[in-house]
């Protein structure tokens, strides 16, 4: 069924750790499983898609209602795929990389002007899909050998039956128990951001090191963590307007990054198991957690960290 509708110095800080251990090459097809049209058991069928003409606004205030992170661009007759948009896309657009000459150049730094503008002009319009007829072993291999967190499914027409994340893998997995723990996979040689560092640099930074979150630290103490889609829903939820007064981009990115931490942060420790790691992050519907050591940051894990690390047990 488809539904249409600082500085700069803080903001480059790398925390360097002990590298994670190597745990070899993946069998994909002998750790997953691999029946065929499998994947739409773990996937969602309900998708909600948007046509090309949404306005850029329109689409990420469902983004931000409904908590995606992508959101398939779809013909508004036959559903057909046409493009997708993701958090990346709004943080590019809000100073994080090309997007922001919609921005800057065409409508000289009004952001209002620029997010009235049709989704279509910073839509991602080759689009990696997966058949309804893909296993779940397949879904697999393509997210962690590509390194992509969701994925539409498409059936023979080209239409959007379904779409599959990272967190839908990582849910099917992690059923299977394992030894391993979170010390062993966990995400090593952070980079990291202080608090007062403006929203503006961690967007680029984002877009320049492909990072869909990044920890922010004060005094070598986690202070919080701020995701692509914490920024995308300073603008979703209309917070980014209430700090408004001339219109002008760069007037809401130069406020400081704590500006979007909420109270509450979520963490883990090295030496726990990847089950019951997993299962955190699904109860509290967060895609990574900080390892903490001794009161410090230590590493982060992240779903596709579990991901990978299930599919190599």
């Amino acid at each position: 069924m488809h539904q249409n509708w600082q500085n700069t110095k803080q903001g480059d800080k790398l925390l360097k750790m002990p590298g994670k251990l190597d745990r070899g090459p993946i069998d994909f097809k002998s750790r997953v499983f691999e029946t065929d049209g499998e994947v739409m058991g773990v996937a969602t069928r309900d998708v909600i898609s948007a046509p090309p003409t949404t306005r850029i606004i329109d689409a990420v205030e469902m983004m931000t209602s409904y908590g995606f992170r992508r959101l398939p661009i779809t013909d508004a007759g036959t559903h057909r795929l046409r493009g997708i948009v993701t958090a990346r896309d709004i943080i590019d657009l809000l100073g994080g990389g090309d997007h922001y000459n919609l921005v800057r150049v065409k409508h000289h730094g009004n952001l209002i002007a620029a997010i009235n503008e049709s989704v279509r002009s910073i839509m991602t319009q080759r689009v990696r899909t997966i058949p309804d007829s893909a296993s779940v072993a397949e879904v697999t291999e393509t997210i962690v050998t590509q390194k992509i967190g969701g994925l539409p499914i498409v059936n023979d027409e080209e239409v959007v039956v379904g779409i599959v994340t990272e967190r839908d893998v990582m849910k099917a997995l992690a059923t299977e128990e394992t030894d391993v723990v979170v010390e062993e996979v966990m995400s090593a040689g952070l980079r990291v951001t202080g608090p007062d560092t403006p929203i503006g640099t961690v967007t680029r930074e984002m877009i320049a090191h492909g990072f869909r979150r990044l920890p922010i630290v004060s005094d070598d103490v986690l202070f919080g963590i701020v995701t692509a889609s914490d920024i995308m829903k300073y603008l979703g939820n209309g917070e980014i307007f209430n700090r408004l007064s001339t219109g002008d981009v760069g007037e809401v990115m130069a406020l400081p990054v704590r500006t979007l931490v909420s109270g509450d942060l979520y963490t883990t420790v090295p030496e726990t198991n990847i089950n019951d790691a997993a299962l955190k992050m699904l109860q509290k519907k967060v895609g990574a957690l900080p390892v903490i050591e001794d009161g410090k940051l230590i590493g982060l894990i992240t779903e596709f960290d579990l991901v990978k690390a299930f599919s190599q047990e």
